[in-house]
């Protein structure tokens, strides 16, 4: 599950809010054991991705790096690479 989390920082255009929700509930599925909560933990559930975002979010703008920032075309044709590599497609 977690290998859905992608890097976020340090790109051009800058991660949006799509992504950054994206990977906060990845967090909170991993994290809890469930893909999908229960109606009686629905509310906890939607409360933890919010906050995990919002942690995120805080921690993307805080960060601070001297390296260029990178293209997500390049680093995308990177990782189909090495999957290629990987499952020998």
């Amino acid at each position: 599950m977690c290998r859905n989390i992608r890097t976020l920082h340090n790109f051009e255009p800058p991660a949006t809010d799509d992504e950054v929700h994206g990977a906060a509930l990845q967090y909170v599925r991993k994290i809890s054991g469930a893909a999908k909560p229960s109606k009686a933990n629905e509310e906890a559930f939607g409360e933890a991705v919010a906050a995990v975002e919002h942690a995120t979010r805080h921690l993307l703008e805080a960060l601070v790096t001297t390296a260029p920032p990178r293209d997500r075309e390049v680093e995308a044709t990177k990782a189909r690479a090495r999957a290629a590599a990987r499952y020998g497609s």
